[in-house]
């Protein structure tokens, strides 16, 4: 069965959607079948790896709110092994939409369940908001990415995050587990950086990835061009950052079985 992990954090330009999709194709690249939900009205993953919807095209919105087929949905990438479940504008509605429908949190759930033994990673890149959105993709979820930029303000909003996912365990998702933190946008020169790496440390022990995420121009290059790092640089700190994060959470998954 395929593991399901939510990448998420209501703080915006943390990193998400940059994590989401070279995360993805780096794990394709080594050999895992992966699948890309862009969970995100800006569809900024969608882009990024290179793929454009048209009128005819199903998006995430289809599927949770039409009840549209995911297996009809799916998009092949430009790397083998990647496929993605793209999103648009549209998916801003579905926020409204799905308020007044019972058992509303998990739609997402029921709409990935046919399609997920298909694939090694299911990876939901999640908006920055902690909406109903969010909590389908959470509660679709085995675990939780959380990227965690190298700022001042870095543990700004991870406490709101973190009541979230057990109110989530508590009331509709007993299983959910934090898959761990990703500190990003991280510049070894600075001494705030390191500090809150061993902060976040800390207080989250083994928890924390050891991989911490460069800020390197490459991965703000790559998706201009429809690109994951991987592909735009292979030889750029990004490039070979996110290749140890994806072999890092191999390895994790082997330790937790």
């Amino acid at each position: 069965m395929g593991k399901i992990i939510a990448i998420a954090n209501q703080k915006g330009g943390v990193g998400k959607t940059t994590t989401s999709f070279n995360l993805g194709a780096c794990l394709a690249v080594g050999g895992k079948r992966v699948l890309l939900v862009d969970a995100d009205p800006q569809a900024n993953a969608t882009s990024g790896i290179g793929v454009e919807l048209s009128e005819t095209d199903a998006s995430v919105y289809e599927c949770l709110i039409d009840d549209y087929p995911a297996a009809d949905a799916v998009l092949h990438t430009q790397i083998d092994g990647l496929d993605i479940i793209g999103s648009n504008i549209n998916l801003v509605g579905a926020e409204v939409e799905l308020m007044n429908r019972q058992d509303r949190e998990h739609c997402l759930s029921r709409a990935l369940a046919p399609v997920r033994d298909n694939y090694d990673y299911v990876l939901i890149d999640c908006s920055p908001s902690l909406g109903i959105i969010t909590v389908n993709a959470l509660t679709a979820a085995d675990s939780v990415l959380i990227p965690v930029q190298a700022e001042y303000f870095a543990l700004e909003g991870i406490a709101q995050l973190l009541n979230t996912i057990r109110i989530i365990k508590s009331r509709l998702k007993p299983s959910l587990e934090i898959e761990g933190f990703l500190l990003t946008m991280y510049d070894a020169r600075l001494r705030l950086a390191n500090q809150i790496y061993e902060e976040l440390k800390g207080h989250f022990g083994d928890m924390v990835f050891s991989t911490v995420i460069p800020r390197n121009i490459k991965l703000s290059e790559s998706p201009s061009h429809g690109l994951p790092v991987i592909l735009y640089d292979p030889d750029s700190r990004g490039a070979i950052a996110y290749t140890q994060l994806a072999k890092e959470l191999k390895s994790r998954k082997r330790k937790k079985n």
